[in-house]
């Protein structure tokens, strides 16, 4: 399969290149918008990765590629950069997060329901530890009923993943979510449809923590720290067959993908709510949205440029 990466915003598109090539596919497109980097940014960003071509717009990389990456930092473009490959019959992989508001979360499924090979997310929706842990018998890890998941930085952009690590242990069927309040830190409660129960500790710290969780089972207590080191392998191994086209079926539903992103905006409306709980199923294109543009805006001075 034939990539092209778009917006080389974060150390995401360097990080999964080599990952990309060893699972059998190749790199060979390469165009950036400039949310983040200099105009010349990409040129030294083509030569040091190998890839043969800089396109000019997007439309000229669909006509190189099978699929398209979409690394933008600034998630409220990734709507508009899927549609140009979708729209050419090619696949697409939304780096995390998918998308911040209702209205692109619905187009998002809408395409995922019509057909089209699109999926993404956080690479901890496919953490091996995880996988290691809910591989053991139940009889020798209990039923998990409740999990404390965490991690630093920021709510949305990096807080995705913690939302995603709990996602990894329940799987889908979250139903309320509520804001709980803030010790420095956000904590968040996400009941699912079966009564599990996840707590989320999120947000600027400090410094940097390492992506975690504990989980209590009918029968132990387990703590999880997650290997960041491995999981865009993690990622990439899942979802490239897909993209490829050699299964027919997605590793996990687009309904069920992006549930991580709805249950954000249900926290966000929750906290404007005073901590109420809020339904994901009744969240409406009208509530909550995160701003990529200004998060793009901050990525871009943070980063030095």
């Amino acid at each position: 399969m034939k990539i092209g990466l778009v917006d080389i915003d974060t150390s995401h598109p360097e990080a999964w290149t080599p990952i990309i090539r060893e699972l059998g596919h190749d790199v060979v497109a390469v165009w950036d918008g400039g949310t983040v980097r200099p105009e010349d940014y990409v040129q030294d960003f083509a030569e040091k990765n190998g890839i043969r071509h800089i396109s000019q717009n997007l439309d000229d990389m669909a006509d190189l590629v099978d699929c398209a990456v979409i690394h933008s930092c600034n998630w409220d473009l990734h709507v508009s950069r899927a549609q140009v490959f979708l729209d050419r019959g090619k696949s697409v992989l939304l780096d995390k997060p998918m998308a911040g508001n209702m209205h692109d979360i619905h187009q998002i499924i809408r395409w995922a329901d019509a057909g089209h090979r699109i999926t993404g997310g956080s690479s901890m929706r496919y953490n091996y530890e995880a996988g290691e842990f809910l591989s053991k018998s139940v009889d020798e890890r209990g039923e998990p009923l409740l999990a404390v998941a965490g991690c630093a930085v920021d709510d949305f952009n990096y807080g995705i993943h913690a939302y995603a690590t709990l996602w990894s242990i329940f799987g889908p069927g979250a139903k309320t979510v509520r804001y709980l309040g803030e010790n420095r830190q956000k904590q968040i409660e996400i009941i699912w449809n079966n009564g599990c129960r996840g707590i989320l500790n999120i947000g600027k710290i400090d410094s940097w923590l390492p992506s975690y969780a504990l989980v209590v089972t009918n029968k132990a207590v387990h703590s999880i720290t997650l290997d960041t080191s491995r999981v865009y392998r993690a990622l990439l191994e899942n979802v490239l067959p897909y993209l490829a086209g050699e299964t027919e079926a997605p590793p996990i539903p687009m309904t069920e993908l992006i549930e991580p992103e709805m249950a954000a905006v249900a926290m966000m409306k929750s906290k404007n709510l005073g901590g109420i709980p809020v339904e994901i199923s009744e969240l409406s294109e009208s509530d909550y949205a995160y701003d990529g543009t200004s998060f793009g805006v901050e990525y871009r001075r943070l980063s030095g440029y």
